[in-house]
């Protein structure tokens, strides 16, 4: 989780909303992403979305089982779709978002058992962290 804040840095840097996220195979990173949907002009290019196009190319292959998805913020709708579409084996998250997050926060599609793919998830990794980037991102936004 420690080099997914390093890359939720990166998107604080652009003034992108700070968050970061890795993937992870045999115990090696394989793909790094932080969000960049302004400075990219992509609304897709969320940290997750980033991550997992990373790891697609080093892999080659759009398929990624038997991979860990490392994020700082629970994923959206968009992210977990391609998650399950990437075959992520588990998910492993920090802070919560109550009001995107649909990992258990809003809704918790990862928990539907009638959607074709299931995967392992953990949220409350360096939750604190996580959510203090956060905190201190938008409180600087809310002064400008």
């Amino acid at each position: 989780m420690c080099s997914a804040l390093e890359q939720a840095l990166k998107a604080q840097s652009l003034g992108e909303v700070p968050v970061g996220a890795i993937i992870v195979q045999n115990e090696k990173i394989i793909g790094r992403g932080y969000n960049c949907p302004i400075t990219t002009r992509d609304p897709t290019a969320h940290a997750e979305v980033m991550a997992l196009r990373d790891s697609a190319r080093y892999l080659n292959n759009y398929r990624l089982p038997d991979c860990t998805l490392y994020v700082t913020l629970e994923p959206c709708i968009m992210c977990i779709g391609a998650l399950f579409h990437a075959r992520i084996k588990r998910l492993v998250y920090a802070a919560a978002d109550p009001k995107t997050g649909v990992c258990g926060s809003v809704i918790d599609l990862p928990a539907e058992t009638r959607l074709n793919h299931h995967m392992q998830v953990e949220g409350g990794i360096l939750a604190n962290e996580a959510g203090m980037l956060l905190k201190h991102f938008f409180a600087q936004r809310r002064k400008i």
